[in-house]
């Protein structure tokens, strides 16, 4: 999966980061299992996911230097949102074989 700039600078932040890391596994997977739906669930993730971009990058050097050249324009963060589902909740249960599973 390829992430764009932004969305590679949080996902590098919050793995340097454990607690940072270990609030947003907690909070994905509670929104995860709240909404059920995966693409709802990505879509309040993704938002979410760029209000805290906004907040660290007002107090995270790393963060903030790199935002200062470019200045922070609304980026999508669906790619880091879907990758973070991937890599933090249980896989899904694949169909089985004959069901028309949507």
């Amino acid at each position: 999966m390829s992430l764009n700039r932004s969305e590679q600078q949080v996902y590098d932040y919050l793995m340097k980061q454990p607690d940072e890391r270990r609030y947003w596994q907690e909070k994905l997977r509670r929104v995860a299992k709240s909404i059920g739906d995966e693409h709802s669930t990505v879509a309040d993730l993704e938002r979410e996911l760029w209000r805290y971009t906004v907040e660290r990058s007002a107090v995270v050097s790393s963060l903030r230097e790199a935002n200062a050249a470019e200045g922070l324009r609304r980026t999508s963060m669906k790619n880091l949102a879907e990758l973070l589902l991937r890599l933090w909740t249980d896989p899904r249960p694949k169909p089985k074989p004959g069901t028309d599973e949507v």
